[in-house]
């Protein structure tokens, strides 16, 4: 089983790579599923059901959030109703939608994306991921009841990606972390066989940007210690980043290969 996971979708270059490159990746690397991260697709900013309906045409299979998931007015709305988008699944169960879903694939497997959101520099003050990620699989068995299981962890502090990977280290097929728009150097299987990297990077403009976004922005913040200048993602050409893992019969990882095509 081959799961193609891309990192946060930033801006229209990054919807445009990946709506340009997921048809092709499919159909050379046969992958049975296709999962990205849409955090900041809309103008850097959550996602619009206009983006969502085309990024499903395009093949992929699951669209989880993250921090940004609620900044469009039709979001409350798109959780409620498109089961291929997910929120953190921390966030209380008063909150539309859900961050932890069963998928029947096309070739019949059954994939369980779990998401989830870290608390260590974030405001959301939401519950406990680790906690979170326990109850969640709690009613699944990896390799029996599911084929594969694939935990988006969208969190800051590297720290807490990397505990996250050892804590479920055996349970699940991989943890893939997201987020921080910048790609890590440290894909590899973890002892127990679940595939690891702390961040897949982003979809988007790599060049003269800050993490994807036009540098005036960010720049002020970090000169001046306020901001009056709007973030914008970068308009040049975008890069797709993400990771393919393959897995085994028994549900955990035989190798995770990163990619980047600019």
């Amino acid at each position: 089983m081959k799961i193609l996971f891309c990192g946060d979708v930033v801006g229209r270059s990054g919807r445009e790579a990946v709506l340009e490159h997921v048809p092709i990746l499919r159909g050379v690397h046969g992958l049975d599923a296709v999962v990205v991260n849409i955090d900041n697709a809309a103008g850097g900013f959550g996602a619009t059901p206009d983006e969502i309906r085309a990024f499903a045409a395009a093949g992929v299979d699951v669209m989880t959030g993250g921090d940004h998931i609620f900044d469009q007015k039709e979001a409350l709305g798109m959780l409620a109703k498109e089961p291929r988008l997910m929120r953190p699944h921390n966030f209380p169960l008063s909150v539309p939608g859900s961050g932890c879903r069963l998928f029947t694939l096309t070739s019949g497997r059954k994939l369980l994306v779990l998401h989830l959101l870290g608390q260590v520099f974030h405001r959301e003050y939401l519950n406990s991921p680790f906690e979170c990620a326990d109850a969640a699989l709690a009613p699944y068995r990896l390799g029996s009841t599911v084929d594969a299981i694939l935990v988006d962890m969208h969190a800051e502090a590297t720290s807490e990606k990397m505990a996250m990977g050892i804590y479920l280290d055996g349970r699940v097929s991989a943890v893939i972390g997201s987020h921080t728009h910048v790609p890590t150097a440290d894909a590899h299987i973890l002892k127990g066989g679940t595939a690891y990297q702390t961040d897949a990077g982003m979809c988007g403009d790599y060049d003269n940007t800050i993490i994807g976004f036009k540098p005036e922005g960010p720049m002020q913040q970090f000169l001046h210690k306020y901001r009056k200048v709007r973030m914008e993602p970068g308009r040049g050409r975008g890069t797709l980043s993400g990771a393919i893992i393959e897995i085994k019969q028994n549900g955990l990882a035989q190798c995770i290969t990163p990619l980047s095509i600019r």
